[in-house]
């Protein structure tokens, strides 16, 4: 099977989601082709294990993300099958490429397996759709379902010269800074609902993720009505986690909710309603309220550390 992948980028450097990609397409027994679009990371894929060859896409339109015009300029480079992330860029560079070549995409996928056949959450997560491909595809995967690949290749890098019109013009761009984790790239999620009380409370969690490495989430409400970031907000309408282990603190587990975590490896909840949803999907349940559980969390932490 022959897969192109299209690399997911941070600022100067391949996102950690490219890895992962890399990961899934070896798992099938394939190596791959990695783009990276205006070449960026593009001598970082090359030591990737399982990468067979590096196209540094340049041109003009990779200056800003333009989905239409990436897509364009990128559709003639990939193969059978196109693997790229289920962010909010690669959702729509990945549809954009696959009606270009008119074939299907599968968006969020979580797992695959030789065939080939995918798996995907459906229904807000209550139910998981396994889909077998028998051509060409275009396949979004979520981050943190995949193992990531590791280094110590040296692949070729080809620089491709490949252009698009341009549609949209970016004025100014002002990215607000943060020294925390983006809940989509943490292994670790520490998230609060209505049940902390107040927005100052999160203070707790903040604290206990920096002591474990953690990310701090948070529910629509709490979104909604205290006025937290929206790129904190975990479900439907929020962001999509898979992370090794989802700590919801005072979180009742609406079905929203749960839609954007529940593919998590290990959930603990902590609510002091014993009926609460989120048990329902919960690894570990504590029946408490967060002001007893948290400062005994905080202790055996320290504990651990010491």
């Amino acid at each position: 099977m022959d897969f192109t992948i299209i690399a997911e980028t941070n600022g100067d450097s391949l996102h950690p989601t490219t890895y992962q990609l890399i990961g899934a397409a070896a798992s099938m027994g394939s190596n791959s082709t990695v783009i990276c679009p205006n070449g960026v990371g593009a001598s970082e894929a090359a030591k990737i294990n399982g990468v067979e060859k590096v196209i540094s896409a340049t041109g003009d339109c990779f200056n800003i993300f333009d989905g239409g015009a990436w897509a364009s300029a990128m559709s003639s480079m990939c193969g059978e099958m196109t693997l790229i992330s289920a962010s909010p860029n690669g959702r729509e560079i990945g549809a954009r490429i696959a009606a270009k070549k008119d074939i299907p995409i599968i968006q969020d996928v979580v797992s695959m397996s030789e065939g080939i056949t995918v798996n995907r959450p459906i229904y807000s997560g209550k139910a998981m759709e396994s889909l077998t491909i028998s051509g060409s595809a275009v396949i979004t995967l979520r981050p943190n379902a995949f193992e990531a690949a590791s280094t110590g290749n040296d692949a070729p890098i080809n620089v491709v010269d490949q252009s698009a019109d341009v549609k949209i013009a970016i004025q100014e761009a002002i990215n607000k800074a943060s020294e925390r984790l983006d809940v989509t790239e943490a292994d670790i999620i520490i998230s609060g609902g209505r049940g902390m009380g107040t927005i100052e409370n999160f203070s707790h969690l903040e604290e206990i993720a920096d002591t474990i490495g953690a990310a701090v989430g948070a529910s629509r409400a709490v979104v909604d009505e205290w006025g937290m970031p929206h790129r904190m907000q975990v479900g439907q309408t929020g962001k999509t986690v898979t992370p090794s282990l989802y700590i919801a603190v005072g979180i009742s587990g609406a079905i929203q909710h749960l839609a954007g975590m529940r593919s998590s490896k290990y959930i603990l909840a902590i609510n002091k309603d014993p009926d609460a949803p989120i048990f329902g999907v919960a690894d570990y349940g504590i029946v408490a309220t967060w002001e007893d559980a948290i400062p005994a969390l905080k202790s055996s932490l320290s504990e651990l550390q010491s």
